[in-house]
């Protein structure tokens, strides 16, 4: 058998999954331009040729380790989606954010909402992918509000795309806090008087 034919062969000497979540962890905590790749390979427990020969380069990293964070099993925003009622969907929402952004399990806040917030012009890339996922995520919302304005949950003049972009501020807004030490306590009430607003604007039955 010939050396190539050896290489092909050979199994990997790490766990592509567990290291993908070591990276998730220190972009999670450090923020896309504040990883260096010292850092992520430490974590991850490989070296450099073995990342990139793996995950391509650091931006491609990264961008898989977002798409890992956004179908964890505790992720909250997609299942809250599927909720049969819009003030079940914004309960959801809401409460699954405060809940998440304060978790001590892992780094405080939303790595999506705060990994490329400002960056320079070297990760543009990364933070225009952001951007378009945070604009993805609240269509999708706005379209599920659609749906219950159709069925009559909404007043007939609501504005669903005002009443996305209120909700999704109040969820960003609980990951800049979350980030900044507020407990698990304060951001549920935050989600409460947010959903007591959203309430507000319900058909009345």
């Amino acid at each position: 058998m010939s050396d190539s034919q050896t290489q092909v062969g050979r199994p990997r000497a790490f766990d592509l999954d567990k290291a993908l979540q070591k990276a998730l962890e220190v972009f999670w905590e450090k923020g896309y331009e504040g990883a260096s790749l010292p850092d992520l390979t430490e974590a991850m427990g490989i070296n450099k040729p073995s990342l990139y020969a793996a995950f391509g380069n650091k931006e491609q990293l990264f961008l898989k380790a977002i798409e890992l964070y956004e179908n964890r099993p505790c992720a909250f925003f997609k299942p809250a989606l599927l909720q049969p009622t819009a003030y079940q969907v914004a309960e959801h929402m809401l409460f699954g954010a405060a809940a998440a952004n304060a978790d001590p399990s892992h780094p405080k806040g939303c790595v999506v909402v705060q990994g490329a917030l400002s960056c320079s012009d070297s990760a543009n890339n990364v933070k225009q992918a952001l951007i378009e996922k945070r604009r993805n995520g609240e269509l999708q919302l706005q379209q599920r509000l659609e749906q219950a304005k159709a069925a009559g949950e909404l007043p007939a003049d609501a504005d669903c795309g005002a009443l996305a972009s209120y909700l999704v501020v109040q969820i960003q807004g609980m990951s800049i806090q979350a980030a900044n030490g507020a407990s698990a306590e304060r951001l549920q009430q935050v989600a409460a008087i947010a959903l007591q607003g959203f309430k507000a604007m319900l058909q009345p039955l």
